[in-house]
This record gives structure tokens, C-alpha cells and sequence, in this order.
């Protein structure tokens, strides 16, 4: 597999690992007419949250979650500087509240279904090679809306809710340095926009880590920032949850190796480390890979 085209398969992993938190994009290229498509498995567990003023032990309700998710990315160059980018995950999350609280409030343990389906498209207008390293600056923008039915405005129910039910429109810019042994670190920054009473937000990524024919590791740091919203249980909050300040930091490894014959395995973990208004998750995943 040609060096690029195995990176930028190797990225396309580590972005199926936990993609709400990390962004969907990378400095990466396929080069005209190859890409990729991915299966991921993964799940997280909680039962703690981090709530402002002081963080939450336990669950309303539920007590404790888990969330489980299987996940179809592909990503294509339509032409060596213009790649796209698609997502679609089918999402679980189940709650381990008694049947006792369940009878008495009426609620279920378990809310799943397909969550929402993202289109990017990147865009490289500058590379330079500086002897034996690169730059390049990369531009992407998209669009993630619901493609499922799934249901958000069910009071303390929506704990268990899969998505917000948002259509954003997000900006990206990227820049992305890597020398000829394998080693790189990008960054990238953008704003994101979200319909209705979803705050917008302001993201943020860093990653660093070693690519070869034979294998590729990453550690990334993510950051989102939510541009307004209420806290839960503080002031406006009226029950609605996509309302809330999401805001959060978020790390974790991505580990992938080639097989054969364009198939390749990835595995992968990451914590919350901060934020407010979102579960203190910590989450592993697994995927499998062809590249063409």
C-alpha cells in the first residue's frame, strides 16, 4: 500500500473511534481515486458527570450507562487535493435503573437507533516540502443532521437519548507537518453551527503520533467549547438537555495495523479528562478496514 494512501487509511480508523468527540476530518489525503471504507465497534460507561458547580456521582434515574455504538465511515478522493468524508453510526445506550423506578415513572432502560449521518468534503490548497519533512494546510466543511427517528424532549427519559436531534454545519481549518520517517503532528480549529436550541460550538483538536507501512499509532487531545447553552439544574434550564453547555476536553490513543490484501485492524481508547453538562465516559473501540 502506498505510504499516503496507508495513513490516511490509518487516520480514517482513529476517526471512527468515539467520532463525537473527535473530528471527522484529518491533514491527510488519499490521492485521486482511492479511499477506504471502515466498520467500528465501540463502547463507553459512565457514572459520573461532570455538572456545574460540583460533578454528579450516580445517574438520575439510571444510575449508570453504557453506550455501545457500530459505525460505517468511508472516505474518497474525487480528485489528489479534494477528498470526501462519510459517517453513519447506529447507537445504544442503556441505563441500569430498577425495575422498580422504571414501573413507577414510566421510562425504559434503553433507547437505540440510527443517530445522524455527517458528509465532509476537504479541500488541500497548500503543500510545501521542506527537505525531509512537509506541510500542509487543508480545508473542510460539512454537514451531520439526523437520519433517524429518535426522540430528545422526554425530560430525565433523554438522559438515555442517542443524539440532539441538530443539524450542523461545521468549518475546519487544518494544518498538518510530517517528516519523510514517519512522524507528524497536525492541529485543526472551526466553528461549529447547530440548528435549534443546540448550542453552537467552537472545536479544536491536536494529534501527534507515527505512521509506516507496518504500523500506525496517534495520541490525540480534543477540545469543544459550546458558544452558550444552560447548565443542567441551573439557571434556564427547563429539562431540555440538547439546551445544555456541552463543553469538554477529551484524550485518547488510536493504534492500527495492516493485514493484507487492503484489510487492516485498529483499536483504540479515550477518556474525558473535564467539561461540564457531559458524562466522565471512558470508551475502547475496535474497527476493521479496506482500503482500495
Amino acid at each position: 500500500m502506498h505510504f499516503n494512501r496507508f495513513l490516511c487509511t490509518a487516520v480514517l480508523l482513529s476517526f471512527s473511534f468515539l467520532a463525537l468527540a473527535q473530528s471527522p476530518v484529518s491533514g491527510f489525503m488519499n490521492g485521486k481515486g482511492h479511499g477506504a471504507i471502515a466498520v467500528s465497534y465501540t463502547a463507553e460507561n459512565y457514572d459520573k458527570v461532570f455538572l456545574v458547580p460540583n460533578d454528579a456521582v450516580g445517574i438520575p434515574v439510571f444510575n449508570e450507562v453504557d453506550v455501545t455504538s457500530i459505525s460505517l465511515y468511508a472516505t474518497y478522493s474525487i480528485l489528489n487535493n479534494l477528498d470526501a468524508v462519510l459517517s453513519l453510526p447506529y447507537i445504544q445506550a442503556r441505563g441500569q435503573a430498577t425495575e422498580d423506578v422504571l414501573n413507577e415513572l414510566g421510562f425504559e432502560n434503553e433507547r437505540d437507533g440510527i443517530q445522524d449521518v455527517s458528509a465532509f468534503l476537504k479541500y488541500r490548497p497548500f503543500s510545501a516540502d521542506f527537505g525531509s519533512s512537509s506541510m500542509d494546510l487543508v480545508l473542510a466543511g460539512g454537514v451531520k443532521t439526523p437520519l433517524g427517528d429518535y426522540k430528545v424532549a422526554e425530560g430525565l427519559q433523554s438522559i438515555l437519548a442517542i443524539g440532539n436531534r441538530a443539524t450542523s454545519f461545521t468549518g475546519m481549518a487544518i494544518a498538518q507537518f510530517r517528516t519523510d520517517m514517519g512522524w507528524f503532528v497536525g492541529t485543526q480549529a472551526g466553528y461549529s453551527l447547530r440548528s435549534g436550541e443546540v448550542p453552537n460550538a467552537f472545536l479544536c483538536e491536536i494529534k501527534a503520533g507515527y505512521g509506516s507501512s507496518r504500523f500506525y499509532a496517534d495520541l490525540w487531545f480534543a477540545s469543544q467549547v459550546s458558544d452558550g447553552g444552560v447548565n443542567i439544574l441551573g439557571e434556564g434550564f427547563q429539562g431540555f438537555f440538547p439546551a445544555t453547555d456541552v463543553s469538554f476536553n477529551r484524550a485518547g490513543l488510536n493504534i492500527y495495523v495492516p493485514i493484507a490484501g487492503g484489510f487492516g485492524v485498529s483499536a483504540g481508547v479515550s477518556k474525558y479528562l473535564n467539561g461540564r453538562n457531559v458524562g466522565q465516559a471512558t470508551g475502547i473501540s475496535g474497527s476493521v478496514v479496506y482500503s482500495f
